[in-house]
């Protein structure tokens, strides 16, 4: 094995999967060169950490380098970089896409395994396809009184910039492909309904048939979530109850949509050469879609279809590869629109064209994509509000501001106990947060207390880990004599499913609470939230995987809301403390967030970006924009 391979593994950077990898390319190419293997393991190092390719200039740059548990590790046994690429060049294992070989290196340097290298090839094709595909037919006068009656209500409408929300509608009825990007409370939801109802009375107006919707989220948490808002928002829409009634709030996971043969999270029954039936698909919660999954996604909507993604492109990626909505929606400029679609807009619906419209670069993709701004749920003095604002910044200074100086009674910063141990704030928290559910006796009151407090960690084992700190809550609340966890199913347990189960209809993400079965001594039930804020009972043993959740990592916290949440991050910098992990978990939180970490630690979260190697933006947005 070569020297460099050795190195790494031992310092914890390749696991034994990427190192076996390694072994098994050499022995089918033929190539036993170290710069082969080395470059062979470093690419399943990378896709198993999130990123679709092994971008190879950016690793030769890196200063530090870390390993899977967070330490940084300072040797960095890469060969010189022009040495490396010619080796990669001349090896059968490699090629740059044209013939089939495992892995394909780009004139960037960047090296794919070839499924991937597929995957984004095929993605950015089709999405650049859709973005140039435009409804002529519109009739104008009809449509600017229609949204004039849907949008009445716009904070926006007479602003000095465009109505975002009104944009987003004109754009969805007019394109094949549209992104919604918004953060937490900036309307995405009511826009989306609005833009069903739109579709539907464009399709009445033309005397057409009413369209097909299909309503998908990557887990059933989200598609759960969506479902439930699209029910809230579509009851107050200024329409009739025709169009209302018409308009769909049955959503589902991208996988049960698509149809997982087998389980399969790789085969399904729609695909290019079988596609979905469907005139609009709606994606929620885009910014966790990975980059294979969207790319099976889009090659299964019928040409004539509409796309449309829903998502905050400043969240945290998607576990697997890739950073798909980033990429989509990362322009290199500040603005989300560009000059022609405005006044292509204002020509349609005689809007007035505003003055602070500017005219950025403007391409297929740019036309497709509106950023919504304006927050319905944090208002100008907000804390949470003003926190997410700074941190998105990258601004350190006001970030700590912020959470120190006692101005946001909503926000604040408390510096963690040595050794991850619960701090007396926590432990009061919990027990105020945790104690409401515990205490609430009628089933469905009991459900949404739980949803009012949560703890986020960043990482899931070591001190401030997920594991550790939901043994150290479960201890304290036991001590408090509101729990008494003699069992794998206690009463008052709150459980998280962490694997899909189509047959009782329980999904990744979703959160129960064990509890004394009535109607049998001794007997225990799991209770869920059902359809329309019904409860349903199932007995513990048929629960697919699941573990306890009374904290839970920010990553799968991402889709949920609590009225408080505590943000764990860990005592020393890590490179999985980013501004995007930062973000996400504040604004989990609709009225109180406390971060417990140390300053550098947060100063280090709010200057590091999650930079995953992509080739996806550049195929979108051409090469060498900023």
């Amino acid at each position: 094995m070569t020297v460099a391979i050795d190195a790494l593994r031992s310092a914890g950077v390749l696991s034994p999967l990427d190192e076996h990898f390694a072994r098994a390319m050499a022995r089918i190419g033929g190539d036993p060169r170290e710069e082969v293997m080395l470059a062979a393991a470093m690419a399943s190092h990378q896709v198993g950490n999130g990123h679709v390719c092994l971008d190879l200039p950016r690793l030769a740059e890196m200063e530090v380098l870390y390993n899977d548990a967070g330490e940084p590790v300072s040797e960095h046994p890469w060969p010189p970089l022009d040495q490396w690429r010619e080796v990669l060049r001349s090896s059968p294992l490699v090629g740059d896409g044209n013939a089939v070989t495992p892995f394909v290196l780009d004139d960037a340097g960047r090296l794919y395994l070839r499924r991937y290298w597929e995957h984004e090839a095929r993605l950015a094709a089709a999405l650049r396809e859709r973005a140039v595909q435009v409804d002529a037919s519109l009739d104008g006068s009809w449509l600017r009184t229609t949204l004039d009656r849907l949008f009445s209500d716009s904070v926006a409408r007479h602003a000095a910039e465009p109505d975002w929300q009104r944009m987003a509608a004109l754009l969805a009825l007019q394109r094949r492909f549209c992104v919604i990007s918004g953060g937490p409370g900036t309307g995405k939801t009511f826009t989306v309904v609005k833009i069903l109802a739109l579709l539907i009375e464009q399709a009445k107006h033309a005397g057409a048939r009413m369209p097909q919707v299909t309503l998908v989220a990557p887990t059933g948490k989200a598609a759960a979530r969506l479902s439930e808002s699209i029910r809230k928002a579509r009851s107050t829409l200024p329409c009739s109850n025709t169009v209302r009634d018409a308009i769909p709030e049955d959503a589902a996971t991208i996988h049960r949509c698509l149809g997982s043969i087998g389980g399969s999270s790789t085969e399904f029954w729609h695909h290019a050469r079988n596609p979905l039936v469907t005139d609009v698909v709606l994606v929620d919660e885009a910014s966790m879609v990975d980059v294979a999954l969207m790319s099976r996604l889009v090659a299964a909507v019928p040409p004539r279809a509409r796309l449309i993604l829903l998502g905050d492109q400043d969240q945290l990626a998607s576990v697997e590869a890739g950073a798909v909505l980033g990429d989509i929606c990362n322009t290199g400029a500040p603005r989300s629109y560009s000059q022609a679609l405005v006044e292509q807009v204002a020509r349609l619906t005689g809007d007035q064209l505003p003055r602070s419209a500017e005219a950025p670069r403007a391409t297929g993709i740019w036309d497709c994509i509106v950023q919504l701004t304006h927050s319905y749920r944090y208002g100008p003095q907000s804390g949470i509000g003003t926190l997410a604002r700074a941190i998105n910044s990258g601004d350190t200074d006001t970030t700590l501001e912020i959470l120190e100086s006692g101005d946001y009674g909503d926000v604040a910063r408390v510096q963690p106990e040595e050794g991850g141990e619960l701090s007396e704030q926590l432990r009061a928290a919990a027990l105020r947060g945790f104690g409401s559910y515990l205490q609430t006796q009628e089933l469905l009151e009991r459900l949404r207390a739980l949803e009012k407090f949560r703890v986020l960690c960043a990482h899931r084992r070591g001190p401030m880990g997920v594991e550790r700190v939901n043994g150290q809550v479960e201890a304290a609340l036991a001590d408090a004599g509101l729990i008494r966890p003699d069992s794998a199913a206690y009463v008052g347990r709150p459980v998280l499913v962490t694997r899909n189960d189509y047959q009782i209809e329980l999904f990744n993400g979703d959160v129960g609470i064990i509890v004394d079965d009535p109607e049998r001594a001794a007997g225990k039930l799991a209770l869920f939230l059902g359809a329309a804020e019904t409860v349903r009972r199932l007995s513990p043993s048929r629960l697919p995987p699941h573990e306890t959740v009374f904290a839970t990592s920010i990553h799968k916290s991402q889709g949920s809301e609590f009225d408080e949440v505590a943000v764990l991050l860990p005592e020393r910098i890590s490179p999985v403390v980013t501004r995007e992990l930062l973000y996400t978990a504040v604004t989990r939180a609709r009225h109180n967030v406390t971060i417990h970490a140390a300053r550098d630690v947060i100063e280090h979260a709010v200057t590091h970006r999650i930079e995953r190697g992509s080739g996806l933006r550049d195929r979108l947005w051409g090469v060498g924009l900023p």
